[in-house]
């Protein structure tokens, strides 16, 4: 019976709280440091791929340039110390999860896990399809309104900024039904709502792929359509789940699973 109550029933001292949590949190540093440490040799090599959509189409003869003086080691070793970060991904929700969840009910649980492994999904889908689809188009937009007698030559160190800014932008816009389904299940919208302001949502992605990518109405739809298709999807799979609080036995996935009452 006591199959739904959260694993630690009773409440464990602060200390231990945060011992854990440093403990937790060290394994997440170590895990980045690890990958950073294996990743370090080829940092030119990452550089060089990260750029490769940009550097296709520059001008003949021409190329990425550094401004800084220490910009050719300093670019690379951001880049492959923000690499290491997004491949620990996995380790750090891996100790998030270990970190919460015994404060979960079972039927938390069964929601929470899949969510954390489909945002990690989602997120790296979203940086894929920003590296592999929008920057081509992003790149070719800005080579071929370059005004004439300018030669296009960016600097590395800036190139890197404008890419992670769109990575996360990309990553985080992935996660709309992510952020949908969590919506429903805590009962702050519901789906009938989300149905509603449907017309409204896609204005909006079409603003957010407007701000987002070049001026022209291409690249912005090619944004705009895959934003709008995963709020529908946020929005089937949230109304699978029924809202906390909507029942009593919403608390509970089976009978008894709560501590029973005190009898008279």
């Amino acid at each position: 019976m006591s199959d739904q109550k959260p694993e630690l029933d009773q409440e464990m001292p602060l200390v231990s709280h945060l011992t854990e949590l440093r403990t937790r949190l060290l394994r997440c540093v170590a895990a980045i440091f690890l990958i950073f440490a294996g990743l370090f040799y080829f940092a030119q090599k990452i550089y060089t791929l990260v750029s490769a959509p940009l550097r296709q189409y520059l001008p003949e003869g021409a190329t990425m340039i550094a401004t800084d003086v220490a910009s050719p080691f300093l670019t690379p070793f951001k880049l492959t110390m923000v690499v290491a970060l997004f491949l620990a991904m996995p380790v750090i929700l891996h100790q998030v999860w270990g970190f919460i969840a015994p404060g979960l009910y079972k039927h938390e649980k069964r929601i929470a896990m899949p969510l954390l492994v489909s945002s990690i999904v989602l997120f790296y889908a979203g940086m894929a399809f920003a590296y592999f689809l929008v920057f081509p188009l992003i790149f070719h937009f800005f080579a071929s309104v370059t005004p004439e007698g300018v030669s296009m030559m960016t600097d590395i160190s800036s190139y890197l900024d404008f890419v992670m800014t769109l990575f996360f932008a990309f990553g985080v816009a992935f996660e709309i039904p992510v952020a949908v389904v969590l919506l429903i299940w805590i009962g702050v919208v519901d789906v009938s709502y989300l149905k509603k302001i449907r017309p409204y949502v896609i204005i909006g992605c079409f603003v957010v792929g407007m701000v987002l990518t070049p001026p022209d109405i291409f690249s912005q739809t090619l944004l705009a359509i895959p934003m709008w298709l995963l709020f529908e999807v946020g929005v089937f799979f949230g109304g699978l789940i029924r809202k906390r609080g909507d029942h009593p036995e919403d608390s509970t996935d089976e009978p008894g699973d709560q501590p029973p009452a005190t009898q008279p």
